[in-house]
């Protein structure tokens, strides 16, 4: 049988693990003849190397986010770099991504984060990986690292992006998808949501690992009778037991939610989301139709996806400084804010051009007819 392979990066929950496991499930469903797998290359070469990158990973980005943010712009997103050589990741990593292909022998490579993007480029430059390769990309923007004119096909999120790659990176457009970020499909569309003068219902995220400051921005909420408020603690318990000791009718921490049916179940229950600008959670949104007002964001990817998301009006950015719950009011009371909200979200919907399921996956399977053998080089 032919063999799709994925390929993210470090195991911590990431939307470049869910968009690759959003793509898999769509594949299952319509076809039944394709072995699909996902694999994290630092977890092949080592579980517990991969375990103490992320441990430092997360760490980093919590403790000193100034020198991750700093790091980040100037080694892997930077306008003036000319040439995107990475050569310490193909000193690190090439000879260990040659073997995985080799004992995997994939027909198809998709690529959900920007480092094995990067490795099998090089790859397929030495001539030693001759399948066909996707990238996937999971962010409102494209970093330097992500591999470009030897993969064969670019799935980006939306026009400004493949805009970006034909004219600066002379990508073929007929190689680009716009295909916005991948979705799972049990996050179905929503029904046009009404409001019968009850009070607004507010979901607030702040990721996984409940990150963002969420205490403090849900107790500078008073309770005014206009929002309720549910909190998606993630797998922060100490968030989730000092909110529910806080014992305000008007604040219901919610554990950790793994089922997306039931997370799905929530986006309609609620009014709006408050969250962090990752790529998969604004886009999950999206196809919610709920209004996204952005509380924080973590240094590097989330910083850049804030400014190119209020660029297109598809955000409301939040101020400390000002009342959370005055900010909610002036755009979920205020009709001409709304619509003008949804104007750009259409503007974005329109600038899409593969939008179906059975379209992706008719895609992808026509990538699998001419696929060559994986062949390892010494």
């Amino acid at each position: 049988m032919k063999k799709i392979l994925f390929l993210p990066f470090l195991q911590m929950p990431s939307g470049h693990h869910q968009a690759a496991e959003a793509l898999i499930d769509m594949l299952k469903i319509r076809k039944k003849d394709i072995v699909l797998k996902k694999v994290d290359l630092l977890s092949y070469m080592n579980v517990s190397l991969e375990k103490m990158v992320t441990g430092t990973y997360l760490k980093w980005i919590k403790l000193m986010p100034g020198t991750y943010d700093l790091i980040y712009k100037n080694c892997t997103y930077s306008t003036m770099r000319k040439v995107h050589s990475f050569k310490g990741y193909e000193i690190l990593f090439l000879k260990k991504m040659e073997k995985l292909l080799y004992d995997e022998q994939p027909d198809v490579i998709i690529c959900t984060h920007s480092i094995p993007s990067y490795l099998v480029s090089a790859l397929k430059r030495k001539g030693k990986c001759r399948v066909p390769v996707m990238n996937v990309y999971t962010d409102f923007f494209i970093n330097d690292v992500w591999g470009r004119g030897e993969i064969d096909y670019h799935f980006v999120p939306n026009r400004d992006m493949k805009v970006k790659l034909v004219t600066e990176h002379h990508i073929r457009q007929e190689n680009i998808i716009v295909s916005g970020i991948p979705v799972h499909e049990q996050f179905t569309k929503s029904t046009k949501r009404t409001n019968d003068n009850r009070r607004r219902k507010i979901l607030i995220s702040g990721g996984s690992s409940g990150l963002g400051d969420i205490y403090e921005l849900i107790t500078a909420a008073g309770p005014t009778g206009a929002f309720d408020y549910f909190v998606l603690c993630g797998n922060n318990r100490k968030l989730y037991e000092k909110i529910s000791q806080l014992d305000a009718d008007h604040i219901h921490p919610l554990p950790y939610i793994s089922s997306r049916k039931e997370m799905n179940e929530w986006y309609d229950r609620v009014d709006a989301l408050v969250t962090k600008p990752g790529g998969i959670t604004v886009s999950e949104a999206l196809q919610k139709s709920l209004p996204i007002f952005v509380h924080s964001f973590l240094p590097g990817q989330e910083e850049i996806n804030l400014e190119y998301l209020e660029k297109k009006n598809l955000v409301f950015r939040l101020e400390r400084s000002q009342s959370i719950e005055a900010q909610l009011m002036k755009v979920l009371g205020n009709q001409p804010e709304l619509k003008k909200w949804h104007a750009a979200k259409k503007a974005y919907e329109r600038g899409l051009e593969m939008l179906s399921p059975d379209q992706m996956t008719k895609f992808i399977q026509s990538l699998l007819e001419p696929a060559l053998s994986f062949t390892q080089h010494a």
